[in-house]
């Protein structure tokens, strides 16, 4: 029996034969026993709902994100993060453990996005949102890094909070990537998609993927694999162990870094890594 004819049925025998009043709370408190039974009694077939639901709405992926986020306790005034897609480029609190314990993770994660030179010396990580207007302006930042710098690994971390168009371009992005393992026509989808004024969507990213010459047909499969839904996953799950709630955001050595901060910074922060001073 599935889980909503069960409640519709317990729900319209206690309609039918409780009292509005004096019951309902009764009411109430059946239906969420039977279900809560129910649910620990399938939980296989809960697993293959939720799966199919979120295949079927990927939409549903970014609204979650963004719910979580909302809900996790305010940064202190010295402290972790900034509202979503803030960009303004304050530093979170020590992350260090955090970073190491998902280091395998963060660095190198069969589900990620690698520009720059995959053996460079130091790595830098960005979330990102398609949609985030912070993001656009800090594109400029990494082509910048991926130029000046040839032993410097770049790895891309999808982090879509900011609506159903945000989730549906880091799919389509996901289906490129899995397309183009090297990154060559990824890089210049990224740049067209991320460098396009206004909100991401679905046919926006197509758009892009066509203008790259790649295969549409496939990037339809794919958009909405269990490898794209792993990613986001992967990455989501990241991003909250990491006290990550805007975008960009980056992980440098041991540090995260929130927001916009410009090229400049960047460049100090991978130098403190290497012990050096920026040329």
């Amino acid at each position: 029996m599935k889980v909503p004819a069960l409640c519709f049925g317990v729900a319209v025998a206690l309609a039918l034969f409780a009292p509005p009043a004096a019951q309902a709370q009764d009411a109430r408190d059946a239906i969420e026993a039977i279900v809560k039974d129910y649910l620990a009694a399938h939980p296989e077939e809960v697993g293959r709902i939720a799966k199919d639901y979120l295949v079927k709405h990927p939409e549903a992926v970014g609204e979650i994100m963004a719910s979580v986020l909302k809900r996790r306790p305010a940064a202190s005034k010295s402290g972790s993060g900034t509202p979503a897609a803030s960009g303004n480029g304050t530093k979170s609190a020590d992350h260090s453990a955090a970073v190491a314990s998902n280091a395998q993770a963060l660095f190198s994660s069969p589900h990620q996005v690698t520009l720059g030179n995959p053996n460079g010396d130091v790595t830098l990580v960005e979330f990102f949102d398609y949609s985030c207007g912070f993001c656009k302006r800090a594109l400029p930042d990494m082509l910048t890094l991926i130029k000046d710098d040839p032993n410097l690994k770049i790895v891309l971390k999808e982090l879509p909070i900011l609506g159903p168009g945000s989730v549906e371009a880091a799919r389509v992005a996901i289906a490129v990537r899995m397309q183009d393992p090297q990154g060559q026509k990824y890089l210049a989808f990224h740049q067209e998609l991320l460098g396009s004024p206004g909100r991401a969507s679905k046919e926006r990213a197509l758009d892009a993927a066509k203008d790259q010459g790649l295969d549409l047909a496939r990037i339809g499969q794919d958009e909405a694999s269990d490898e794209a839904t792993a990613t986001i996953g992967e990455d989501s799950k990241l991003a909250a162990v990491l006290g990550i709630n805007g975008t960009p955001s980056y992980v440098v050595g041991d540090k995260v870094i929130v927001g916009a901060v410009g090229v400049a910074t960047l460049k100090e922060r991978i130098a403190a890594v290497r012990g050096h001073s920026v040329n």
